[in-house]
């Protein structure tokens, strides 16, 4: 845009200030109170050209499916093929979850998406007295090939992709699930899907770990450099913003902290000897989608742009799918309420509508009861039908980045993008992610904006629909999904079978090999993992070889 426009275009702007918006504002003020996204970006009163004047194009937009892929990592994105739909599920025994998979297939579902309960994720076994009362509660219970070959009963590993929500014990899962294609005659090296494998977010938003940070950043490291070998169709990483999210942090702290710590995860590979674009272009994102809509798919937007400049100059990726961040999008736990339940529909449509103008790659939608459990039939069946009809009815999937040149969602895209990388310059400067997360520069700073977030609802500054305004009195009666805790006693009494049937000779042979492997510290685990698991080990079992040779993480006292 020339100089002679910008004052043409600037005298026009003052002059509609000066005859029509104080005209308007003297009559009809406006909302008290400042116009902020969720992390504090100013919005403006009304966007033009002159917000975006300095914007290049080419630099910054370019098309879909080239560099720097801010419009989208395909070229024709939803026109050739629709994002992923995944509903996360996982309860009870195997059976059960197996029960639920089959139907949400059956319902036009495209992709598995597993919970694990507490127990699994921290590598216990059911019958550890630890797990007592957890067993099945929030996730399906995995303690061994056993109950993996009963979750995948009748259901094509070779057709489907299965994404697992598992990141300690993550390489023993993913040996559970190659061992079983294994022993249905199909080979890994078909198999697609994700493992989540993302431990440095645990540490800073979860909890979910087991073993220190450096030896857990070699397990994860061990998983790439085998699945680069054997396993070229999987995703071995979901690096992971949304818990970082759920757990209170802005949207520009999400973004940055991911990926800080996809740069500390490339950089891991890189030591151990990997070339980037061997592993680079299986490295996968999963973000949160929250209610502020623009602030959201701009988000979404300058993590592509962002992540393509890390790979391309600060790693030298050659190959341009090594510079592409594709993502799975999960809509927002914590911003659901048991106030008012069904509001939470409207709310996951806006947030699906979000992550699908934002150019997600899969797509998780929550169901309205997940305030007060884990989702009934009837409410994942409305989750995902909201996708359908946004895939369908909406009109938003017939071109590429519908929103692309907005002159709001440009200037939010940029402001994201530079308020991300002063946060990833500064972690930088601290010796990268592990470092800042030993010391607890993540953890401060989420803690802090959860903190801020809740105050602001408390004193009314942010409104939040049937919480705070607009209450009602009334009873909503939700029929919610109830987890029977005969479950645990049948599990634990499988897996004594279990122990009883398997030949223990051979299974502590393989564990023993796996101990004196961790020990010598080089090699790669997966392999001596992935054999005491076709013996029938349990994730417990594998777990505790590995406790003893890492030991436990005890985490850093933050107030």
């Amino acid at each position: 845009m020339t100089n002679t426009k910008d004052l043409t275009l600037a005298d026009s702007k003052e002059k509609w200030e000066k005859e029509i918006l104080q005209k308007s504002l003297s009559r009809l003020k406006e909302r008290k109170g400042k116009f902020l996204t969720s992390s504090e970006i100013d919005v403006t009163r009304v966007y033009t050209p002159l917000d975006v004047q300095d914007l290049d194009y080419i630099e910054k937009l370019g098309f879909p499916g080239e560099y720097p892929f801010t419009r989208g990592v395909y070229p024709t994105m939803y026109r050739a093929r629709l994002w992923t739909m995944r509903q996360y599920a996982g309860f009870g025994t195997a059976e059960q979850t197996n029960r639920r998979f089959r139907y949400l297939l059956q319902q036009g579902q495209t992709g598995l998406s597993v919970a694990f309960d507490f127990p699994t994720q921290i590598g216990l076994d059911c019958d550890h007295p630890l797990a007592s009362g957890e067993v099945g509660k929030v996730g399906v219970s995995v303690c061994s090939l056993k109950e993996m070959e009963l979750l995948f009963n009748q259901i094509p590993l070779d057709l489907v992709t299965t994404s697992m929500t598992i990141n300690a014990p993550a390489a023993v899962l993913l040996a559970m699930y190659i061992a079983l294609a294994q022993k249905h005659g199909i080979d890994q090296s078909i198999l697609g899907g994700t493992v989540q494998n993302d431990i440095l977010k645990e540490y800073v938003a979860r909890g979910m770990y087991i073993f220190p940070p450096q030896p857990s950043m070699k397990l994860v490291t061990d998983t790439f450099e085998y699945c680069s070998k054997k396993m070229p169709r999987w995703n071995t990483i979901s690096i992971s913003g949304y818990h970082i999210r759920e757990a209170g942090a802005t949207a520009v702290q999400e973004l940055a902290f991911t990926l800080a710590n996809g740069i500390a995860y490339v950089q891991a590979a890189v030591d151990r000897g990997l070339g980037v674009d061997k592993f680079a272009k299986r490295l996968s994102f999963f973000f949160a989608c929250h209610n502020n809509f623009l602030e959201e798919i701009a988000k979404f937007r300058a993590a592509r742009r962002l992540w393509a400049f890390i790979m391309r100059e600060r790693f030298k990726a050659k190959n341009p799918s090594s510079w592409q961040l594709r993502f799975h999008t999960q809509t927002s736990g914590v911003a659901l309420t048991a106030q008012q339940p069904y509001n939470n529909i409207v709310r996951v449509a806006l947030q699906t509508l979000a992550a699908v103008l934002g150019g997600t790659q899969s797509l998780h939608t929550n169901s309205f009861d997940e305030a007060y459990a884990l989702p009934s039939q009837r409410a994942v069946t409305v989750a995902l039908r909201t996708q359908q009809i946004v895939a369908f009815e909406s009109g938003v999937t017939d071109t590429v980045d519908p929103l692309g040149g907005s002159y709001s969602v440009e200037a939010l895209t940029e402001q994201i993008e530079a308020e991300a990388l002063r946060y990833i310059e500064n972690i930088d400067q601290q010796g990268g992610a592990v470092i800042a997360i030993e010391q607890g520069y993540m953890q401060r700073e989420i803690i802090e904006s959860a903190y801020k977030y809740q105050k602001e609802v408390e004193k009314n500054d942010r409104i939040i629909v049937g919480v705070n305004k607009f209450r009602s009195e009334e009873e909503i009666p939700i029929k919610v999904l109830r987890v029977n805790p005969a479950v645990e006693k049948k599990v634990i009494n499988r897996l004594g079978d279990l122990k009883k049937d398997r030949n223990n000779r051979k299974v502590r042979m393989s564990l023993d090999k796996l101990q004196t492997t961790a020990e010598r510290g080089k090699e790669n685990l997966v392999p001596y993992i992935l054999a005491a698991i076709k013996e029938y080990a349990t994730i417990g079992e594998v777990c505790n070889v590995l406790r003893e040779t890492y030991g436990e993480y005890k985490p850093l006292t933050i107030f």
